[in-house]
């Protein structure tokens, strides 16, 4: 024993636990390592400050190196205790040594993987982005390398997607829980500027795997509930029991295609094509303005998880859209491919009739206005005067509206006026959306409507659309002023807040709902 460590022995636990703190956290990514020559100097300070007998040390760790006012915000202060806070940085820094190692990244010989653990993987890495002020997109990137991990993944002929394989056997790549929570997190990794994406034939190699899960509609669908229900009373998609600060939650992983659309565009949206304007791609998450409440900007996202994990689903708006997110002017693209070639897709052809396809894309731009129809509610919970009538749920190549539906813009407010009924609905802007008596709280959101117009190489049009309430699946239509363009229906989610991108899938409004249509992508971003 050192006489330097008899010293420190002799000192306060505090003191002692500010020291061991300053050693464990002398780095901002990966595990306490520098901590551990203390800890080996004597016996008394390894049984003072180990972190299996100081929890509390564990727990100022644990806030130093990882984000956790976004895991308070959603679940409680209760998993903020040292004991499992102790707990998760064990968990984490065990998982992100193996996204270090890329053991799971790849089809291995060996058993050194396996579906648990690479699922309990994807879904640390998942939440903690959706978690992330900061902090821990540092130790996924930095430290556990997460963006290597995923282009193994994906892209390697061995990667565990099994994407390269199944392509190269002309099969479609996997649509399963592992995949798509992959599929997110290449999107929310996605840096398209950095060297080692930005040749043009990484880009090439890039479309391979994620063109045909973006172009492929009848394959791989934008939303677990069936797009043409508008109130659906349950997700036929089965939840995934997870663990999470020590927590069983049930959660329902998002879909694979509306971030394959996503990376897509960013990738190879600017090679599709001539155009007046260069076209620069979606908003990336790595796009979103710094802030230290990042994690604000996917609040939706995770409720979006919870909701659709519940039996049955919602029936009003519990948290999966963010009220008044649409408002304002949107730019981006649409795309689509020869009819031919979509005909075949739908016919049965194999993913090599999409390598090879024309796709072509037009910008186009939106002003959007949304509106809400809201009863307020007291502090008690009891609605302030009878409940307001509800809009009908109407055709889904509408949007959802009624036949013959007419609406009234006025400033900050509009009137809907549906067949049948003897007075209109009184729908407001956001910021119309006051208490309006003393005692009451903020209204409860009904219903969400979209208006708007826009213009692309094809002309003017006219958009409406409505918000779906338990997952915030926006349907809008498309109505061409002039010419034999005609209507085009629009469906998508909303992906992040004020920074993110509606991004998802048109089709033609004279296929039957329940048919597969022709369709395409787009993808709009707030205009900066």
């Amino acid at each position: 024993m050192s006489t330097q460590a008899v010293a420190i022995g002799w000192l306060p636990q505090e003191v002692m636990e500010n020291i061991a703190f300053f050693l464990a956290t002398t780095t901002d990514v990966g595990p306490p390592s520098d901590l551990l020559p203390l800890l080996l100097s004597c016996r008394s300070i390894y049984r003072a400050l180990s972190l299996d007998a100081n929890l509390h040390l564990c727990a100022r760790i644990f806030e130093h190196q990882f984000d956790l006012s976004a895991a308070i915000r959603r679940l409680g202060h209760q998993i903020a205790t040292p004991d499992v806070l102790s707990k998760e940085l064990r968990k984490r820094f065990v998982y992100l040594k193996r996204i270090r190692a890329r053991t799971d990244s790849r089809i291995c010989a060996s058993d050194t993987s396996n579906p648990s653990i690479l699922s309990e993987l994807l879904w640390l890495a998942y939440l903690m982005m959706l978690e992330n002020d900061g902090k821990n997109v540092k130790q996924l990137r930095e430290y556990a390398g997460m963006e290597r991990w995923l282009m193994e993944y994906w892209f390697d002929d061995e990667g565990a997607s099994l994407a390269s394989k199944t392509l190269s056997k002309d099969e479609w790549p996997l649509d399963n829980e592992h995949n798509s929570l992959a599929m997110w997190l290449f999107w929310i990794f996605l840096r398209p500027g950095i060297p080692f994406q930005r040749t043009e034939s990484n880009y090439r190699t890039f479309a391979t795997v994620v063109k045909p899960t973006a172009l492929a509609a009848n394959k791989y669908n934008i939303c677990h509930t069936p797009w043409k229900d508008f109130i659906p009373r349950s997700c036929p998609h089965e939840p995934t029991h997870i663990h999470h600060y020590s927590n069983s939650y049930h959660l329902t992983p998002p879909t694979m295609a509306i971030p394959a659309i996503l990376s897509y565009l960013s990738l190879v949206g600017p090679l599709l094509g001539p155009t007046r304007v260069v076209y620069k791609g979606p908003h990336t998450p790595n796009s979103f303005t710094f802030s230290l409440n990042q994690s604000f900007e996917w609040e939706a996202d995770w409720q979006r998880c919870m909701n659709l994990a519940k039996n049955p689903l919602a029936g009003q708006f519990p948290g999966a859209y963010i009220v008044g997110s649409l408002q304002g002017v949107w730019e981006g693209v649409f795309t689509y491919t020869e009819f031919t070639t979509y005909a075949a897709l739908l016919s049965g052809r194999s993913p090599s009739i999409l390598h090879n396809c024309v796709v072509a894309q037009h910008r186009q731009t939106w002003k959007l206005r949304e509106y809400h129809l809201t009863v307020s509610r007291g502090a008690d919970g009891i609605t302030g005067g009878a409940k307001l009538p509800s809009l009908s749920s109407g055709d889904p190549l509408k949007a959802f509206f009624p036949p013959g539906i007419r609406i009234h813009e006025h400033a900050g407010s509009a009137e809907v006026h549906e067949p049948g009924k003897t007075a209109p609905l009184s729908y407001r802007q956001s910021s119309a959306c006051g208490a309006e008596a003393e005692g009451f709280e903020c209204p409860e959101i009904q219903d969400i409507i979209v208006v708007g117009e826009g213009h692309s190489a094809w002309g003017q049009f006219n958009l409406i659309g409505r918000v779906r309430p338990c997952d915030g699946f926006v349907s809008l239509l498309k109505e061409y002023v002039e010419g034999d363009r005609g209507q085009w229906l629009y469906r998508g989610y909303l992906v992040g807040s004020i920074s993110g991108s509606l991004s998802g899938r048109w089709r033609d409004t004279l296929s039957l709902p329940d048919a597969n249509g022709y369709e395409g992508c787009f993808v709009m971003s707030r205009r900066r």
